[in-house]
């Protein structure tokens, strides 16, 4: 694994960046585990934010959608693991949040901004830890709703290949 960070933005089609965090639980988290699932992966500013707390309130909303297409979310920031705890906490998130303090996996991710916080920034990840799409906008709820119809849709494609999930009976 490289150590130099990462300077350009990652574009559909890289690989995921190695990268080794903590969850707000403690829990150990590397880019190995996103690899045989699909994967939201969403980067927000600040941990309790107006915007953040939006955006992470809707992908909670929005998680049964995902999780029965087999896709799983997960949220990063620069807040330390306390403060993760306690926005997922806070807004009854049922995912994991990432910390990252260091700031290393927001450069390996080419999102670190100016001020040293993540830009928003949503990564769309196929099981194998490619990167389907990138979703750059200031609207939290615009990648909310991009996420869902985006994994929703290859959801449905990959069933009707006959590789992906079956949907749950209506």
């Amino acid at each position: 694994m490289s150590s130099s960070p990462r300077r350009s933005p990652l574009q559909v089609g890289d690989l995921v960046p190695e990268f080794t965090g903590t969850t707000e639980s403690g829990s150990s988290i590397s880019s190995a585990d996103l690899k045989g699932r699909p994967t939201v992966l969403f980067f927000y500013p600040k941990a309790g934010s107006p915007g953040c707390s939006i955006e992470s309130r809707e992908f909670a909303r929005r998680t049964p959608e995902l999780s029965a297409v087999g896709v799983r979310v997960l949220g990063i920031s620069v807040d330390p693991t306390e403060a993760q705890r306690s926005f997922r906490e806070d807004c009854h998130l049922p995912f994991d949040l990432i910390a990252d303090p260091s700031r290393e996996i927001s450069k390996r991710f080419g999102v670190l901004g100016a001020l040293g916080l993540a830009r928003r920034t949503t990564f769309l990840l196929d099981a194998d830890g490619r990167i389907l799409e990138v979703i750059r906008s200031w609207r939290p709820r615009h990648h909310v709703d991009a996420a869902v119809a985006r994994m929703a849709g290859a959801a449905r494609s990959a069933e009707a290949r006959g590789t992906g999930p079956k949907s749950p009976p209506r």
